[in-house]
């Protein structure tokens, strides 16, 4: 049963990729802090952010209006890493998972 945003697995998967995104972005040269890092770490937290606040919304259009805006976002950090890729930051595997 679902009670809570927190129930949901896409809310869990989300929160995980926070947790890679910041281990991962640890590693990046120092002046990349207000670059990628910064942009990714930010991108990333909006995903969960943002299906926990239009789960909060209480009605069904405002849920997928969020919904919405944290794929926009998922589709962000998937755009970073690829760039980070690019760049030499992050492996394949890292960018696969």
């Amino acid at each position: 049963m679902i009670n809570s945003y927190q129930d949901l697995e896409v809310w869990k998967k989300a929160m995980e990729l926070v947790t890679d995104i910041y281990k991962i972005t640890q590693t990046f040269p120092k002046e990349e802090l207000y670059g990628l890092t910064n942009q990714l770490r930010r991108a990333s937290v909006s995903v969960p952010a943002n299906i926990a606040e239009g789960w909060g919304r209480g009605t069904t259009k405002g849920y997928i209006q969020f919904l919405r805006i944290a794929r926009g976002s998922l589709l962000e950090v998937e755009t970073l890493m690829t760039i980070s890729y690019n760049l030499g930051y992050v492996n394949a595997q890292d960018l696969q998972e």
